[in-house]
Parts: structure tokens; C-alpha cells; sequence
């Protein structure tokens, strides 16, 4: 059990619980002895951005009030074409073990909340709701837990001050100041997420560099980007939708208070790395991870895990890969995926099994041979890593949707061994006959929305609404990029530079 005294997280410590363990009471407490004058729901809605109903502590009544039941909202406003304007009352119900100190005001207590009906139940038309069934149901037809995390890639975008130091385009893999302008803001970041969450393993900087990127965008253009990695660690995935929330929230708004910008966009130039939002995923039974089987291969649980996602990768790529740039990111020699497969150690595959710290021996004598302490107990953390979505996702509903193809792939005989023919050794992009036996990830908006037509059923069997598969569906299809890259290649390369930059920058802050 962890020591909850030496617990990064502030309210952690001085409630002296861990969250899974709060109760009402606890906060209540918390509240009144600290002073606490606004307590803050928050609550993500259907544009991926986390809202905010401040609700200042009056009395202690009132309180109580509110942290037992919430408060109402208006379901159209948060969820348009999902809820009617004539039925549209929800709501805002805080749970307690997704509460944090607010950042900036230590008199503010903020909760994450999630949705119920007018009969007091979980809302099953909300992106939240239908994330925390999902992942309840495969606990239930599996016996299995499944627990995930998620790699947030992120565009900083500086003022540019001066040119000292200046970086190289595509060559900023875990770059270190100085030839890093942004660092201050993201030891902020760093700082502030893991004080919230509890759940940060690291955070660097990526590959992609601009030193001067240019933009019809007043707001990007000739600033300087840098492109940034902050990483989390295994947690239950319903919770991943929660704290991936708050943690895009916290990116935006401490870049903002640096006066400087942050965009989740999947593209910003041609030829320049993407940013993706990969997924690592982890079965675990009775809290023993579940994914290494006897000899330390991959367990028949873990073929059917990728088996499950596999078997149904064109359609999930319409819940993480939303607008014209996603498609523009996934080409091959990024390190981006468009084919379906998976390989170990393998960054051409869909579906990565990284490095799990499980080898026969102590990495810490190979380079310190005189140490003499305990070596740690469960080391080895093997997970299946998700390369395609990228930060414009619709991040419940991914999660969602991965979670009900997992669970397919638990209960099926055949995903086990679908998943040991789609294994690749190599990378797939430098043998032409080895590419061309891999079926396509759809290469458009419009394709991937086609796909997610055609497999609407087996979402909506396992509890995503009809109206949220449409205004997925319609999102896509609003890209119109079908036939995109032959037109682009049609124009000049001036013009077909200016036209990708217009198509990459058009939703610089709509997810």
C-alpha cells in the first residue's frame, strides 16, 4: 500500500486516505478546515474540452448539498444533436476520488463529475457514462481489469525573442535547454499535472521542431514550435478519461499564463513529425499484470487484446482520428501507422509491444556492479501500445471503443490466433511485398467514417447511443477530404504548401 503521507498530490496528503477510499465526509472536512471558499465542478463535454460550474461554499448546508447531489446543467449547450433543447436537463454529480486542489487557489476544491438523468442514474447518452459501462461490463464478462495510458503530444507555440540557440527540424528527440525555449513552461507543466493526477511518469521533448512556422493564423504564424511528450502511468482506463482531461485542460492553461500557446493538433508542416495521443493497454487479474505468459511471450490474453483491436482498427480510427490533419499525419516514414499489423519493439505497426523492464537481469548492476540493495519487486510492465489516435480523438468515446473491442477479442477463440498473423519482424515500410499483404487503415476522414457506418451495430449493441455514432459520423464526413492528396499534388508545391497549412491549422483549438 502506498504511503499516502509522501503522496504528490496535496489534497491526497492532507485528507490521509488514498482517493479510491474518499468519502463525502472526507471533503466536507477537507472544505471547512482549510477554508475553502468555491468548490469547482468539472466536467468534459462534446467539443474534448473540460467545463467549469463554480459554486462558492455559502454554508456548511449548502456543501453538503452539492457534494451529495451536484447541480443542473443544460444538456444541449454541453452535448448539441445529442440532447433535445426540449429534454435537455442533466446532472453534474462530483466523484470524490477524482477531486483535486486547484492549482492557483488553494482556497478552491475542484471535482471531476459525471453525468446522471432525470431519474438519478448514469446518463447512457454522455461520452463519460459510456466509458465507465463499457469498462465495468468487460470487468464483469472477464474477470479482467483493463488499465491503460496515455502518451499526450503537444504543440507549444513560443514568441520568438531572439534567435539564439535555435533548434533542428526533426531532430529535437529529448532535446535539453538550452537549445529548449520552453522549458520553464513545461517544468510547470510537469509540476502541476503530477500534482493533480498523481499519474505522471515523464515528460520530453519530441522530434518535432519549427524554428519559424508559417500560418494564416495570426495566433501561430512565424512563432516557434516545439513538440512535447507528457506521459502517464497505468491506470483504470475510466479514470484515463478523467485525469486526460484535466491534464489537456492544465497543458493549455499554464501555457497561457506563460503567454504562450499549446494546440493538440495531429499535424502543423509538411514533412514535420505529427503529434499522436498513443494508448498503452494492460489486462490485470487481481492486480498481476495478465500480458506475459509462460516464458515471458505474450499471454493468450494478450493476443486476444490485439487481436480485438485489430479486428476492428478501421473503424476505431474514427473515434481518434477526426479531422483533415490526422490523415495527413498517418503516412508512412513518420513513424505514424497505415497499415494493419503489430510487432514488438516495432514503431511501423499499428499495435507496439514496447520494452518491459522484464529481462533475466538486474539493469542495475549491469552498469553499477557494486550495488548491493534489493532489486524491486514487478518490475516488468509489458503493454499493447495503440500508435494510431492523436490529440483530436474524441477521447471518451475512443477509450470506449477500445475497451468493447478488447472485450470482443477476450471472448472470442479466433482473435488469438487473427492476432499471430497479423505479426510483424521488421519495418513494414522497407519491404514493398511484406506492405502490400497488410490491409489499409482508411487513408481519409470521409473512409474512416464510411468504415464506422459500416460497424455501427457492434458499438451500439454494447452501449454507444445512436446520436453519438451520428455526430461522429457527421464530423468526419464534414472533412470532405476524399481525394485530398490527389489534389494537393496537383497544384504547385508553393500553393500545395499553403494549402496544407491552411487544412493543418484550420482546428488549432477545436479539440
Amino acid at each position: 500500500m502506498k504511503n499516502v503521507s509522501t503522496d504528490i498530490r496535496p489534497l491526497v496528503r492532507e485528507i490521509g486516505k488514498a482517493p479510491c477510499e474518499w468519502q463525502r465526509e472526507d471533503l466536507v472536512r477537507y472544505c471547512l478546515e482549510k477554508g475553502v471558499t468555491s468548490v469547482n465542478f468539472r466536467y468534459p463535454a462534446l467539443d474534448n474540452k473540460l467545463k467549469e460550474l463554480r459554486l462558492p461554499v455559502n454554508s456548511e448546508t449548502y456543501l453538503r448539498r452539492i457534494l451529495a447531489a451536484g447541480e443542473r446543467v443544460d444538456g444541449s449547450s454541453l452535448f448539441p444533436t445529442i440532447f433535445d433543447s426540449g429534454s435537455s436537463d442533466l446532472y453534474v454529480v462530483p466523484v470524490y476520488r477524482w477531486a483535486f486542489r486547484n492549482p492557483w487557489a488553494d482556497d478552491e476544491l475542484d471535482i471531476v463529475c459525471r453525468f446522471a438523468d432525470h431519474h438519478g442514474a448514469p446518463c447512457p447518452g454522455t461520452p463519460d457514462n459510456v466509458l465507465a459501462a463499457s469498462a465495468a461490463r468487460l470487468r464483469e464478462s472477464t474477470g479482467l481489469d483493463l488499465k491503460a495510458l496515455a502518451e499526450l503530444e503537444f504543440y507549444l507555440i513560443l514568441e520568438r525573442t531572439d534567435d539564439r540557440f535555435t533548434g533542428k527540424a526533426q531532430r529535437n528527440y529529448q532535446q535539453s535547454g538550452p537549445y529548449l525555449h520552453g522549458g520553464a513552461i513545461v517544468d510547470d507543466i510537469v509540476r502541476t499535472v503530477s500534482a493533480v493526477t498523481g499519474g505522471v511518469k515523464y515528460c520530453h521533448s519530441e522530434v518535432g521542431y519549427i524554428d519559424r512556422i508559417e500560418s494564416h493564423d495570426p495566433e501561430i504564424d512565424s512563432r516557434r514550435v516545439e513538440q512535447y511528450e507528457l506521459e502517464f502511468d497505468l491506470m483504470p482506463i475510466e479514470d484515463l478519461g478523467c485525469w486526460l482531461t484535466v491534464a489537456r485542460w492544465l497543458v493549455r492553461a499554464i501555457a497561457d499564463r506563460h503567454r504562450a500557446s499549446v494546440t493538440y493538433l495531429p499535424k502543423l508542416d509538411q514533412g514535420m513529425a505529427g503529434s499522436g495521443m498513443h494508448i498503452h493497454l494492460a489486462l490485470e487479474r487481481e492486480v498481476d499484470n495478465a500480458m506475459l505468459g509462460e516464458g515471458g511471450g505474450m499471454s493468450d490474453e494478450a493476443l486476444r487484446l490485439i487481436g480485438g483491436i485489430l479486428g476492428h482498427a478501421k473503424e476505431l480510427t474514427s473515434f481518434g482520428s477526426t479531422v483533415t490533419a490526422s490523415y495527413l499525419r498517418l503516412v508512412p516514414g513518420q513513424e505514424a501507422p497505415t497499415r494493419i499489423c503489430w510487432g514488438r519493439r516495432n514503431r511501423s505497426s499499428l499495435l507496439r509491444v514496447p520494452l518491459d523492464f522484464a529481462v533475466e537481469g538486474r539493469l542495475d548492476r549491469a552498469m553499477n556492479p557494486g550495488e548491493r540493495g534489493d532489486y524491486p519487486d514487478s518490475l516488468g510492465r509489458p503493454t499493447v501500445e495503440y500508435r494510431g489516435p492523436d490529440g483530436c480523438a474524441f477521447t471518451h468515446l475512443l477509450l470506449s471503443a477500445i475497451t468493447v473491442c478488447i472485450e470482443e477479442g477476450l471472448l472470442s477463440e479466433e482473435s488469438a490466433p487473427f492476432a499471430a498473423g497479423l505479426e510483424v519482424k521488421e519495418n513494414i515500410f522497407r519491404n514493398k511485398e511484406l506492405l502490400a499483404t497488410l490491409e489499409e487503415l482508411p487513408p481519409t476522414a470521409v473512409q474512416a467514417a464510411a468504415s464506422l457506418k459500416e460497424k455501427r451495430d457492434f458499438f451500439e449493441k454494447r452501449g454507444f447511443p445512436r446520436r453519438l455514432i451520428d455526430v461522429v459520423i457527421r464530423k468526419l464526413e464534414a472533412e470532405a477530404d476524399i481525394g485530398l492528396s490527389e489534389k494537393l499534388r496537383a497544384l504547385p508545391a508553393s500553393e500545395r504548401l499553403v494549402e496544407s497549412r491552411r487544412l493543418m491549422h484550420k482546428d488549432l483549438h477545436k479539440h
